[in-house]
C-alpha cells in the first residue's frame, strides 16, 4: 500500500479527461481513415453487446379497474391452472433461450472489450489479432460476469417479485395497509441499494481490472486482488472516479439528444440502429474507455496500457 501511495502522490480525475480528448484526435482523426473507423467501431459495438438501456411507463387507471384487479387476478391464476400442460413447457423454453442468449452475447462482449481495449491502447484497427491473442483473459472475464448476474439475479430477483407482491396485494385490496408499504419500502430500498453495488463492481471490471488482465495476463479473479490493494489504498480517489464518470455521462447524453433535437430526431433513427449508432458515437466510447485507461495509468508505468511511442506527441 505505501509503495503505491508513493508511486502515485496526486491521482487527478480531469487531467485523464484532455488525455482521453487527445486520444480520440490520434486513434480515429489522425489521420481519418473510413476503414480504420469500421473496424474500430466494430470492436466498440462487440464490446457493448447485451448492454440495452430503455424505460417504462407507469399506468395508473380508474378507480374501476382498481376495483376489478382481484377479479382478474383470478381469472389469470384459473387460466394458468388450466393451462399448465403448454405453459410449463412455453416458459421453460422461453428462459432457457434468453438464458442461452445472454450467455453467449456475454462471451462475445466480453472478448469484445479486450479487442477494443488493444485498438485503443495500441492505436491499432484489428480484430482478429486480439481475438485470439486475449481469449483466455477474455472468457475468463466472460465467467465472471456470467457469477456476477447470477448473484444478481439471485438476490434482486426475490426483492422484485416482493415489491411486485406489495403493490399487487394494495391494489387488490384499495387500501395501503402499514404493513405493505413496510414490505414495499424495504424491498425497494434494498433492491436500489445492492442493485448499484453490483452495478459499480461491474463498472470497475470493465474500468479497471479488464486492463490489469490485459497487462499481466492474469485471469480476472487473480486480477480482481491486485486492483482490490489499489482501491483500498485510494478509494477516495476511485469514489472521485466514479462521481467525475456520472457527470461526464451526463454531459455525453444532454450533447447526444441536442444533436437529436437538431436534426429533427433524424439522428435518433440512425442512433437506433445496431453497429450503426457505435459506429456513429464512435469518438464518444473511444473517449469514455480512453478516460478510465488514462486514470489508471496515474498509478504507475506499470499500470499505463499506452506504449512510450504511442503517447509521444505527434506532429501535427
Amino acid at each position: 500500500m505505501n509503495s503505491i501511495q508513493s508511486n502515485a502522490p496526486d491521482i487527478s480525475v480531469t487531467t485523464p479527461i484532455d488525455q482521453a480528448l487527445d486520444r480520440v484526435k490520434r486513434v480515429l482523426f489522425r489521420p481519418f481513415n473510413f476503414e480504420r473507423w469500421v473496424v474500430i467501431g466494430f470492436c466498440a459495438w462487440l464490446a457493448q453487446l447485451g448492454r440495452v438501456s430503455g424505460g417504462g411507463q407507469f399506468r395508473t387507471g380508474s378507480s374501476e379497474h382498481s376495483g376489478n384487479i382481484h377479479h382478474e387476478l383470478e381469472q389469470a391464476r384459473e387460466f394458468v391452472m388450466n393451462n399448465l400442460v403448454w405453459i410449463v413447457p412455453v416458459v421453460a423454453l422461453v428462459v432457457i433461450s434468453l438464458v442461452a442468449l445472454w450467455v453467449v452475447l456475454t462471451w462475445l462482449s466480453s472478448r469484445g472489450k479486450f479487442m477494443f481495449l488493444h485498438c485503443i491502447a495500441l492505436n491499432a484497427a484489428e480484430v482478429r489479432v486480439p481475438w485470439n491473442k486475449y481469449s483466455v483473459q477474455g472468457n475468463s472475464l466472460c465467467w465472471f460476469r456470467i457469477g456476477l448476474g447470477l448473484v444478481s439475479a439471485v438476490i434482486l430477483l426475490p426483492l422484485l417479485a416482493l415489491s411486485a407482491y406489495s403493490i399487487i396485494r394494495m391494489a387488490s385490496h384499495r387500501a395501503l395497509a402499514v404493513s405493505d408499504i413496510v414490505i414495499l419500502s424495504i424491498a425497494t430500498l434494498g433492491f436500489v441499494i445492492i442493485a448499484i453495488f453490483l452495478a459499480l463492481i461491474g463498472k470497475l471490471t470493465t474500468d479497471f481490472v479488464a486492463p490489469i488482465m490485459y497487462l499481466r495476463g492474469k485471469k480476472c479473479l487473480e486480477s480482481w486482488r491486485e486492483f482490490r490493494g489499489l482501491l483500498s489504498a485510494r478509494a477516495g480517489s476511485f469514489a472521485l472516479f466514479i462521481l467525475m464518470s456520472i457527470v461526464l455521462s451526463i454531459a455525453i447524453s444532454v450533447m447526444t439528444w441536442m444533436v437529436v433535437l437538431c436534426t429533427c430526431c433524424i439522428a435518433c433513427c440512425f442512433l437506433a440502429i445496431p453497429y450503426i449508432g457505435t459506429v456513429l458515437l464512435l469518438p464518444v466510447h473511444v473517449f469514455t474507455r480512453a478516460y478510465a485507461l488514462h486514470f489508471l495509468a496515474q498509478f504507475g508505468p506499470e499500470y499505463d496500457v499506452f506504449p512510450r511511442e504511442t503517447i509521444s506527441v505527434q506532429p501535427t
